[in-house]
């Protein structure tokens, strides 16, 4: 097993150092003019039967390694999200300079014909996946992925964070503000991973906290949790006057006290203000919790048209090492709020702390088996500029990233070492199931597949002998070593129950430079 996930490591770290020597040699050309492969329009014809701009012939063969999709083992594709410009400069010259990744892509699959998706997500927003496949539209016409709201992209682009979100429910806001600000936090949420925590206030003349269960503290940033509060969020409405002084003086008290306790994610702290007017900096609350260390960020979204109070919202935001950003419409949430990812990324790009990320089992879209649709895990790493004038300023061009199933992790374990009753498993450090023999996924009602929107479970519902977590926690906490437990075993075709000693025994791959790798 380790031997796998070092090459699966490799392979990773070989595009990483591609992509990166690329972009050293690509000058950007705002007037580049450049015809790729778009995943959605390759092989598209016009009425005429010409091909469509951007979507030349591109050769698709069935292959039996990928599900017998019509794929070409050649070459990648690129993928743009459906609210992003084909032909913005931006996104011409990241996929100029980004086309060298098919070497690589083609070299890693010939040195290990076991791996099957190799794809690069862009800080820019495009995805370019190796081998080339062909994207349809849903039923509307739409392709809502975009990369940079995926789990492996999020966890290999930031630190773990704590995050308190701010939002003005004052009168001013009614009306398609709200409708915006509660857009604006559901895409935040988004961008949060397992290894991030969370909570969501919102403020008038007092303070309404979206979870009122949870006031005080911070919450893991899982799905479970992220979709409980966005059904609390319909629950908002405008009414009365804005008083932030006392939201943001909750705020910083959340995270000093959630800090001192040592949960968390001990690492960066920030602090999302999404509102319609500031009439003051605070300068005098920022100096009393923030000054001189700056150690939590502020990140400020004006809702709206209207300007009059950008100006105390992007001092707040500069003096405190964040970000400000103005969001007019829907259609301008998503972009806006993916800029905060970049500031949060700063300190590991200028560091070059290329740490490698294993993602939790969940269910891939695209390969499926006799059951359905297949468990997959994700190993992933950040792609930094490395040019001279962009280095102090920590620039992130984007993460690269390789799917593995975990029916291959299964294969490498050697079973006949293990025993008639014996067993092994994988966790990540956040106690998520990689693989393991309970692991069994969801299926839908009446139908032998697996649904999905299907993700992985904590060791502790599946481990459920260890009812003191004494197992998970040591595992979480990379610890090594064996030790025994009780547990129950039933005999004689489950008529009898008793209680045997199970020894266990906790091995960590030795892998360098990784966060969320499998123990």
């Amino acid at each position: 097993m380790e031997e796998m996930f070092h090459k699966k490591s490799e392979a990773v770290r070989r595009l990483v150092e591609a992509a990166e020597e690329a972009h050293l040699k690509h000058e950007f050309d705002a007037d580049l003019q450049y015809e790729y492969f778009n995943a959605v329009l390759i092989n598209e014809r016009d009425k005429d039967g010409n091909f469509l701009e951007l979507g030349k012939e591109f050769i698709l063969a069935p292959n039996d390694h990928f599900n017998n999709l019509p794929v070409n083992i050649s070459l990648s594709d690129v993928q743009v999200p459906t609210n992003m410009y084909n032909k913005d400069p931006a996104i011409v010259n990241g996929v100029y300079w980004s086309e060298s990744l098919n070497k690589v892509f083609v070299d890693n699959f010939d040195r290990d014909p076991s791996l099957i998706w190799q794809y690069f997500g862009s800080a820019k927003g495009f995805f370019r996946q190796y081998p080339g496949i062909k994207w349809e539209p849903d039923e509307n016409g739409v392709i809502a992925f975009d990369c940079r709201n995926r789990k492996w992209y999020i966890q290999a682009a930031t630190s773990p964070k704590d995050v308190v979100i701010l939002v003005d429910v004052s009168g001013s806001m009614k009306g398609l503000r709200l409708t915006i600000a509660k857009q604006t936090v559901s895409s935040i949420l988004d961008t949060l991973g397992d290894d991030d925590f969370f909570n969501i206030i919102a403020y008038n003349e007092e303070l309404h906290y979206v979870e009122p269960c949870l006031n005080g503290t911070l919450v893991q940033a899982d799905r479970t949790n992220k979709e409980h509060f966005r059904e609390h969020l319909d629950k908002l409405f405008a009414k009365g006057i804005g008083m932030l002084d006392i939201a943001l003086n909750e705020a910083f008290n959340i995270l000093s006290d959630f800090n001192h306790t040592g949960q968390g994610s001990i690492c960066s702290q920030a602090i999302m203000l999404i509102t319609d007017g500031a009439v003051d900096t605070y300068d005098t609350i920022f100096a009393k919790y923030n000054w001189p260390d700056r150690k939590v960020r502020i990140f400020t979204y004006l809702i709206g048209r209207e300007a009059a109070f950008a100006d105390n919202l992007k001092w707040m935001a500069c003096a405190n090492k964040g970000f400000f950003t103005q969001i007019s419409t829907l259609a301008d949430v998503q972009e806006n709020v993916m800029e905060y990812l970049h500031v949060l990324s700063r300190p590991k790009v200028i560091d070059q702390e290329h740490d490698v990320v294993w993602t939790e089992a969940y269910i891939d879209s695209t390969l499926a088996d006799d059951q359905g649709l297949v468990l997959m895990t994700t190993v992933a790493m950040p792609v930094f500029s490395k040019q001279n004038e962009t280095r102090s300023k920590g620039i992130l061009l984007g993460v690269v990233g390789t799917d593995v199933p975990v029916k291959e992790l299964l294969k490498t374990i050697p079973k006949y070492k293990l025993g008639i009753h014996g067993y092994a498993f994988a966790i990540t450090n956040n106690g998520y199931i990689l693989t393991h023999p309970e692991l069994r996924p969801l299926y839908e009602e009446g139908k032998k597949r697996r649904k999905p929107n299907y993700s992985s479970v904590d060791l502790s519902e599946v481990e459920w002998e260890d009812r003191d977590d004494v197992l998970r926690n040591a595992m979480v906490n990379r610890k090594t070593g064996k030790f025994s437990m009780e547990v129950k075993k039933t005999v004689d075709k489950g008529f009898r129950c008793g209680a045997l000693q199970r020894p266990w025994e906790i091995f960590l791959p030795r892998e360098r430079n990784h966060r969320g790798r499998p123990a």
